[in-house]
């Protein structure tokens, strides 16, 4: 049902007529239809443009123009692109280079045709929001662009920019592949899209050490390994060199908007030293959170030091509180996770036997350390006390002569 701002945004209203809920529900779906058909058509010429990208750069690597025409042909054809289409823009030499690159990424490498297609099959089973958009645009002529390699339909739900920052910072079609899907679930602008390759994402989600694979269904253990990171980068937190886990958490949850982007898409916060209460006595839960995507509460305890083998038995304790106390009808298992300054791999999986609570551990870094200069006195000051010290000593020297010449 339309909520109260879809009420309040029929604010022009004709005469004689009875606006009653059908009428509004009515109006609520004609917007929504109209908002889906601006979507289907905006990616509808996002993937005809594209189209074209990738058929241009199809040609220059199959006609061999370099070698058919010399080695100046791609910057001829923009030349001449450009004077045929004056109005319209992408057609720079160097945007002709970015689309041969990009057919080149793909079309040239030998484990593209299984990648895309195992990418796909995963894609159109589990992303809603694309199968709202229109299967339609997947069987039009997207898929029949010539012999050597078709155009992959979900190309056309990411802007030219992002795939060109993509096969220009990618090494691997598996790397590039997880950053267009990444792009697409979270829709991601061109600037958090590089800050993602940057923090190099594709290596450090899905790479804590958990007990997943075994302590939940296949489904959802794999989703939840994926969502894990093996390094959580802190670096929009700023604390004095001898900071406590209090301290921390204090940081954390004054930027938590900045960690929810950190931990990834999907994370919901649900409270800081989250109450629990165990036969009588008081127990406080780190970190709360709830994951949408896989439907269940995510414990976060947090330590200031490296992994000890007795934080796994705290962990799953929180867990099986939560499970018992909090976790409702419909929500799967809870999950734990202990984010430390540093672990050991194998300490980790040796602490994880004979526990039947699925968690995981991984670590965090780039913590910035305060200025301790703010407690220090400035030039200035130390300049002041210089001359009061000075003055004080140029004093007594003249008092202890006067003294010495009155005793004479």
């Amino acid at each position: 049902m339309p909520n109260k701002s879809d009420d309040e945004h029929m604010a022009v209203r004709s005469h004689n007529v009875n606006l009653d809920s059908e009428y509004v529900q009515w109006i609520y779906d004609v917007k929504q239809r109209f908002q889906s058909a601006q979507i289907k058509a905006a990616v509808k010429v996002n993937s005809e443009q594209l189209l074209f990208n990738w058929q241009l750069g199809r040609d220059l690597v199959v006609q061999h123009a370099e070698e058919k025409w010399g080695k100046g042909v791609v910057e001829q054809v923009s030349l001449d692109l450009q004077a045929a289409f004056p109005d319209s823009r992408g057609f720079s030499a160097r945007n002709l280079w970015f689309m041969k690159q990009w057919y080149s990424f793909y079309a040239l490498r030998s484990e593209t045709t299984g990648l895309i297609k195992s990418f796909e099959t995963r894609f159109d089973k589990g992303n809603i929001k694309l199968n709202q958009l229109g299967s339609e645009i997947q069987e039009q002529k997207l898929n029949q662009v010539g012999s050597e390699m078709r155009f992959p339909s979900f190309f056309a739900y990411i802007p030219w920019r992002h795939h060109v920052l993509i096969i220009q910072k990618c090494k691997t079609i598996d790397e590039a592949l997880f950053y267009i899907k990444r792009t697409i679930d979270e829709g991601l602008s061109r600037n958090a899209l590089d800050n993602c390759i940057r923090s190099d994402m594709y290596h450090v989600m899905g790479a804590a050490v958990t007990n997943f694979n075994v302590q939940l269904p296949s489904p959802q253990g794999k989703l939840a390994q994926e969502l894990l990171k093996e390094r959580y980068d802190l670096g929009f937190v700023s604390l004095s060199a001898e900071y406590d886990e209090t301290a921390l958490e204090d940081a954390i949850e004054k930027q938590m908007t900045r960690f929810l982007l950190e931990l990834g898409a999907g994370w919901a916060f649900v409270g800081r030293q989250k109450e629990i209460i165990i036969s009588g006595k008081s127990r406080k839960i780190d970190l709360l959170f709830y994951h949408i995507f896989i439907k269940c509460y995510v414990v976060i305890e947090l330590k200031v030091k490296p992994f000890e083998p007795e934080f796994a038995g705290k962990l799953n304790f929180y867990v099986n509180a939560v499970n018992e106390l909090i976790r409702r009808d419909g929500d799967n298992p809870s999950i734990g996770l202990l984010i430390c300054k540093d672990m050991d791999r194998t300490e980790v999986q040796m602490a994880f036997e004979g526990i039947t609570t699925p968690m995981g551990v991984a670590t965090y870094d780039n913590v910035k350390i305060k200025e301790i200069q703010e407690h220090l006195p400035t030039a200035e000051q130390i300049r002041q006390q210089i001359e009061i010290a000075e003055e004080e000593f140029r004093l007594n020297m003249q008092k202890k002569t006067n003294e010495t010449n009155h005793e004479s």
